[in-house]
Order: structure tokens, then sequence, then C-alpha cells
């Protein structure tokens, strides 16, 4: 295999050396901001002032030299004895209170309806037809395509790989399913601004979304127009990684907000579905260890910071192009194996890159589940992403790391998530490489083909339709359907390139 070339990428594993002291005084500064508090002057006084001094009355007689130094020493020594009683209560305190939130997380858990029954006939493939947002024309504010998941769906439905009742629709995370990741505090700066003055509107949606008129509209509207949609698709991100454990495979055609933490949201991605997907399944027990592999062209910074004290369990392979957002030197801790890109890498060197590099990870980790973020804004003229990956190589690079996972000894239930990708054609080609998948026998459902194959012609194209449709439309095709058309030629073409 071809050495890569120093001068596109720098490549670093968690055994290396420590970051470069720019990325070093970064993650001190980013540390400080997490914390809310700057930095504290080490003094170089070495007690640090905490000596302790004796109180001095003319009550009493003076003492002896050899007195005071005994009396400084019983004191040094009380005083030691409580810090270690106080630390020790402390310690008890905090693991009560672990176990508390440990207990609290796995009554969510108990209780989510996130779990939906799956029948043998139905796909593992998540999708709603509420994924998309559109609301007054916002969405076109930003490059991101927010109907892009309608209109994947729509290709491959036309293609015959399913039909609606073979189709998985989740539910919508709640909050109590979102507080299984994420905190109180950062739930509710979604619901309201915590700014005094600005109770009712969506100043931190807005920074979210990175669409700066959201601000202005009241939160109740953005909670259904953008937020629930999000909801809906961190669900069908939990649901995937179930179904993966169950069927060895799953791929929700929405998800991958791999920009968001715990405490903290950006770059379009307001829910943490990657790290919900995973802590719903190391909390029942289902799994002790897993690998994300990042193959957005942006650093995946937020499951980074979720899963940085868990390193043992969670193994993070993320190849990004390095001069891009977010640029987080701290998150950068949290991966395991780094792979950082220079702009407009092209096929060949990524190709070799992802490859050696996912190889690499799998010798030196056995996950139970492997989580593939497949952003495609790697592609060629993506504004964002300014990488110069084809269409063709984004359908190899899944195909290939579909193969990965299939071909260890032991192969590795895969779940795959769809992530970024800001150009109108990035549909098409989600598209033709699940379609890819499928036609190579990367990903079956027996049943579900079966199931299609004695059915007429789906009853959602039998039905009368409603004021707005023509015949064969249904609710889950007929918005996301008009905006693919333009776009048909160029799947085609896609087609071709698969040998069809």
């Amino acid at each position: 295999m071809a050495e890569p070339d120093d001068s596109l990428l720098t490549q670093t594993t968690d055994t290396e050396p420590a970051l470069v002291v720019g990325e070093i005084k970064e993650n001190r500064e980013t540390r400080c901001e997490d914390t809310g508090m700057e930095e504290e002057a080490v003094s170089d006084d070495p007690t640090n002032g905490e000596e302790v001094r004796l109180s001095e009355t003319n009550d009493e007689p003076e003492q002896s030299p050899v007195s005071m130094q005994e009396d400084r020493h019983l004191v040094r020594r009380t005083s030691e004895s409580d810090d270690i009683e106080e630390e020790e209560r402390e310690e008890e305190s905090t693991e009560q209170e672990i176990a508390e939130q440990y207990a609290k997380i796995r009554e969510r858990i108990q209780k989510s309806k996130l779990y939906v029954n799956v029948e043998p006939h139905q796909w593992p493939i998540i999708y709603s037809p509420d994924y998309n947002i559109s609301f007054l024309g916002f969405e076109k504010l930003h490059p991101f395509d927010s109907g892009k998941w309608g209109k994947v769906y729509n290709l491959l439905k036309k293609e015959g790989m399913f039909c609606d009742e073979t189709t998985v629709c989740p539910l919508e995370a709640t909050e109590d399913d979102l507080l299984v990741a994420h905190t109180k505090q950062y739930i509710s700066r979604l619901k309201k601004d915590i700014s005094e003055g600005f109770p009712k509107w969506s100043i931190s949606v807005a920074g979210i979304t990175e669409i700066p008129p959201v601000a202005l509209l009241p939160n109740y509207i953005v909670q259904k127009k953008v937020l629930r949609p999000l909801r809906l698709q961190t669900g069908g991100s939990i649901l995937a990684a179930k179904l993966a454990m169950e069927r060895g495979w799953a791929i929700n055609i929405g998800g991958g907000f791999h920009h968001c933490s715990s405490k903290q949201g950006g770059g379009f991605c307001a829910y943490a579905d990657i790290t919900l997907a995973l802590r719903f399944l190391f909390h029942q027990g289902t799994i002790k260890k897993a690998m994300i592999l990042d193959l957005d062209a942006h650093q995946g910074n937020g499951h980074e910071r979720d899963f940085m004290q868990d390193k043992e369990s969670v193994y993070i392979l993320d190849v990004y192009n390095r001069h891009i957002y977010p640029r987080d030197g701290f998150a950068k801790r949290g991966i395991s194996r780094k792979v950082e890109v220079n702009y407009f890498i092209a096929d060949e060197q990524y190709m070799t890159l992802v490859a050696s590099n996912l190889e690499a990870a799998l010798n030196e980790f056995v996950p139970d589940i492997l989580v593939y973020n497949a952003g495609t804004d790697s592609l060629e003229g993506d504004p964002l992403g300014a990488l110069s990956i084809t269409p063709q190589g984004i359908i190899k690079r899944d195909m290939m790391v579909f193969e990965f996972a299939r071909d260890r000894p032991k192969p590795i239930p895969i779940v795959m998530v769809t992530s970024g990708g800001y150009q109108r054609n990035n549909a098409d080609i989600i598209a033709a490489s699940i379609l890819n998948l499928w036609r190579r026998g990367l990903i079956a459902c027996p049943e579900a083909e079966e199931y299609q194959g004695k059915q007429e012609p789906s009853s959602s194209t039998s039905r009368q339709p409603e004021e707005g449709e023509t015949a064969g439309e249904t609710p889950s095709t007929s918005n996301a359907d008009a905006t693919t058309q333009g776009n048909r030629g160029f799947f085609r073409s896609f087609l071709g390139f698969l040998g069809r």
C-alpha cells in the first residue's frame, strides 16, 4: 500500500507525544472557557500560603521555640487529618452522586419508548418524513440541504429497494431520553434563551443552526419546525444502533450530529445522537466496547468531548480537514487515532489513509459495534469541507467500511448515519451508495424482499390522493420528490457507475 504524503496530512495516535505547543495553548484556553474560570497564577511560595500560624495573646505565657515547634506540628497534623477526612467524605459524596446519576439514567432508559418493535419484514433502515426541515424558506439561509433525507428515501424507494411498509419509522426523542447524555442546563437553553430579557426567543438555537434570523422566531415555532425533526433523527440513531446489534447492520438516513456534546451544540447539530445511541447500549449492558469512525470532513468534536474519559471503552478514529471548523484542540484529546488532512486531498490518497488507519484501529481495538459517521461533505466542490473526493470515491469509501466490518474474524455490527454534506447532489450520492451496498450483498433483508415480492402495488399508491397530491404520491414522498426530479439524470449516472 502506498505511503501517505506527509505534505497532505498529519497523523497521530494516542500513543504519540502530546499536542504541539500551539494546540496545548488552545486546549488550556478552551478548558478554562469550558469551566467559566480563568487560569490561576501559581505562587512562587513553596508553602503556597498554607502555613498554619498560631494565635498569640498577652494572656498566655510565652512559649519556648521547641514548644512552639511542637504546637506547629500538632496543628499541621490535625489539619492534615481533617483534610484527609474531608477528602474521604467528598469521595463518598461523589461516588454516591455518580451512583444516583447512573440510577436515574438507567431508569430513563427503561422508561424510554424509542426501541420500537420492528417486524422481520422491515429493513433496518430508519426514516421519517418529518426528518425534513422546511419553514418559510429559513432553511435556505444555510448551505445544508435540510430536505436531503426525504430525497434519499424517495430515490431508494423508486429503485425498488423498499416500500413504506418495509421501512422503520422512529419515535421522537423525549426530554427524558435526551437527559441520558445531555445536561438539564443545555436542554433548558434550547427551550428558551437564558439571557435576561429574551425569555421566549431562540438565540441559542440560532447559534447552533448558524441561521441568525431564527433568533427572532418564538421558541415554540423553533421547537416544532427545527428541533423536532432533529429529535426524530436522534431517536432514529438510537433505534438504529439497537437494530445493528440485532441484525448486524443498520442505517439511519438522518443523524450524525457530531458537533454536539452533552453540554453544547453547534454546526447545525443540536442533539448528541451518537453519544446517546452508545449510552443506551452501554447502560443496558448490550456492549462493552464501541468504535466511532468519523469520515465527515469536519472534526467530530461533540462525541470526542463526551467520551474523552472513556477511551478504554470508546475508540474514536477521526479523519478530517485540519484547517476548517471546529478546530477544537481540547476535543482532540478524545481521539484515539487522529488523521488530519489538508485541503483538496483526492481519492487515491484519501482511500489509502482511511484503509490503513481503519485496519490499524481494528487491530488495536476490537469493538462490539462500529458507529460510522458517513458525512458526504468530503465531496469535491463542497463549500465547507474543502476536500476533493469524487462521487465514485464516496461510494467506494462506504463500501470499504462495510467490508471491513464484515470481514473481521468476528463480523462487527455497523450502524451508519449520514451526517454533513452541503451540496444539492449529496442526496443522490448517499442513495447511490446505499444501493451499491445492497447490490453487492453488504446489506440485506431477505424477509423484506420476500414481503415486497408478495405484495400488490403498495397500499400507499392505491389510496385516493389527498388535495394537492397526484395519484401515486404519499405524504411521505410528495414533498421531497418534487425537489428530486431535477437531479434524476445525475442519479442515473451513478447507477451506471454501479454497473446497473
